[in-house]
């Protein structure tokens, strides 16, 4: 009698456990890509709607998001002197500024439409620096290039997908036949 209560019990237990690990859940993706063009874009993604979305998101932020100067010599100090251009944000602000030189483009997948975007791309606005690297707005405001961050993505390359959840480790295993 004692120990059929102590399996009942454990089986009790452990049935939640075993209910969770059967269940198939898709794996997320999201796939981040840093394009100059929307063509590039489009070569890359295999979409040109969401690409032009994308772009033209990117340019509505980026007269609020680029680095903000007083100067056009404090501009040409860390941008290019060719993209340095006075710019008015969307409060009516009028600053000197870097002109959006790419954007990035992020779509959460899923893998029960075949690949195609389960949400709408987010993008966001890239600037290049003339030290040749890319800059991304990170949310904090700041005059100059306090609200950017640098980001080390290289341009119209294939997309690359960031694995989540169970599949994370799983993906990368093959079964031998």
């Amino acid at each position: 009698m004692k120990r059929s209560k102590t399996t009942a019990l454990l089986l009790m237990g452990t049935a939640p456990l075993l209910f969770t690990a059967c269940q198939r859940t898709a794996p997320v993706e999201v796939q981040d890509g840093l394009y100059t063009s929307v063509e590039t874009c489009a070569q890359a993604v295999g979409d040109t709607a969401t690409c032009r979305i994308a772009f033209e998101q990117a340019k509505l932020q980026s007269a609020d998001t680029a680095p903000q100067y007083s100067s056009r010599a404090a501009c040409e100090a860390e941008f290019p002197a060719e993209e340095c251009v006075e710019q008015k944000t969307s409060t009516g602000h009028s600053f000197i500024g870097p002109l959006m030189a790419g954007f990035f483009l992020s779509q959460m997948m899923g893998g029960n439409r075949a690949g195609l975007a389960q949400q709408a791309p987010q993008a966001s606005p890239a600037f290049r620096d003339n030290r040749q690297g890319w800059l991304r707005p990170n949310g904090a405001p700041g005059a100059g290039r306090a609200g950017m961050a640098p980001v080390s993505a290289t341009p119209d390359r294939a997309v690359t997908a960031n694995r989540g959840g169970f599949g994370r480790s799983a993906n990368g295993r093959s079964t031998g036949g």
